[in-house]
């Protein structure tokens, strides 16, 4: 193996994990400019050189549901294909982004045959199925942590793990570009404006969406001042239209090409499906409303499976309710709307939680593609 220029195999599923493992290659290739990377992923990795032998979202799925079960034999040959090309090419290292259901199996496989593997995003063992330890020690060499409390699980657990903080608090500016933002949105600086984001896949797009955009209408009704817009995930813009059709028609409701970022830094409030995206609005300072539904089956499965009183990253983090979950029947269009309003009435509570996004983003900036570059190097080292 050359230091300056290791092979490396990797696997990101969905949206937010192309995110991830974009910012990681940067990262990476500014320490190994003629590093190489191969396996599955998004448009992100593909930017930083990446080579997808399929793409990431072949492996998005929502919930416990019959979707589940009709990908599984699909999913199941990819990663057994994987693996066989991986073990056969033998990359200097393997590197899971997310996708733990998917990426612990396919690296456990790996580790057993001598290939070194690095897992970025530690599964939330600490929220639910905390009996993963077992196979992720048995899978994972090294774990990148993006939370602070995480790497002493596993230093207990006999793993080794690293905490590098959160590559979205390196890229989302500590001072939010609000301004800049609404002029790009084509937006006066004083119409309130709610960002509605019900997710980046099909399968809960389809769940969240309608009774995101049922909220949506009853809000217009009762604040006509009140603007919406609705960035989509590019390739679901027919999956979304017609729902605005049937659910908001009449709505002052923009549908955005992507854009999450700008409609995070230019609304006054977001309406917001659990996930990662709830970490984007807190780092972009933002009031929220929290909320998800699930199949019935998957709604009592995860029910039996948590830990944790919250669902949302940013209570997660705060250790409080600092904004409010609403989930599966308590996710209504009443609720909901009564939540945001009273967010836009309450300009005290808003800048309060402001400020703890703020002292969040501090805590999760730590530069976290040199931080997880040491870490890998340390793996490709003692390899």
């Amino acid at each position: 193996m050359s230091t300056s220029a290791p092979r490396l195999a990797m696997v990101a599923g969905e949206t937010s994990g192309d995110l991830l493992a974009g910012l990681l290659l940067g990262g990476m290739k500014s320490r190994w400019p003629e590093l190489t990377a191969q396996g599955i992923g998004g448009p992100k990795m593909a930017a930083q050189g990446f080579e997808a032998w399929w793409p990431h979202d072949k492996l998005a799925v929502h919930g416990f549901n019959m979707e589940v079960l009709r990908r599984f034999r699909e999913i199941w040959t990819i990663r057994r294909r994987l693996g066989d090309r991986l073990l056969a090419e033998r990359p200097d290292l393997f590197i899971g982004v997310d996708a733990p259901d998917f990426n612990l199996g396919l690296e456990a496989r790996l580790k057993a045959e001598g290939v070194k593997t690095v897992h970025f995003v530690s599964p939330s063992i600490w929220a639910w199925r905390g009996g993963r330890i077992h196979k992720i020690h048995r899978s994972v060499d090294h774990m990148l942590c993006l939370f602070p409390f995480e790497p002493q699980i596993y230093h207990d657990a006999g793993i080794a793990a690293s905490y590098v903080g959160h590559p979205l608090a390196d890229t989302i500016p500590l001072e939010v570009p609000r301004a800049a933002a609404r002029q790009k949105l084509g937006l006066a600086d004083g119409v309130p404006l709610l960002a509605v984001l019900p997710g980046s896949r099909r399968g809960e797009i389809s769940h969240i969406a309608p009774v995101f955009l049922q909220t949506v209408a009853r809000l217009a009704r009762q604040r006509p001042d009140l603007r919406f817009v609705l960035p989509v995930v590019p390739g679901l813009r027919e999956l979304v239209e017609p729902l605005v059709r049937a659910h908001a028609p009449d709505a002052p409701l923009t549908l955005l090409d992507g854009q999450s970022h700008e409609a995070l830094a230019a609304c006054d409030v977001t309406l917001i499906a659990s996930g990662t995206a709830t970490l984007e609005a807190a780092l972009f300072k933002r009031p929220m409303v929290i909320a998800y539904q699930l199949s019935p089956m998957s709604w009592q499965i995860m029910k039996r499976m948590g830990y944790l009183p919250w669902v949302g990253l940013p209570n997660i983090l705060a250790r409080d309710f600092v904004v409010p979950e609403r989930l599966q029947h308590d996710a209504n269009p009443t609720q909901l709307a009564a939540d945001v309003l009273a967010w836009l009435d309450d300009p005290a509570r808003c800048a309060s939680v402001q400020q703890r996004f703020l002292d969040m983003h501090h805590l999760l900036r730590r530069d976290t593609a040199r931080a997880a570059s040491d870490a890998i190097a340390q793996v490709l080292e003692a390899r």
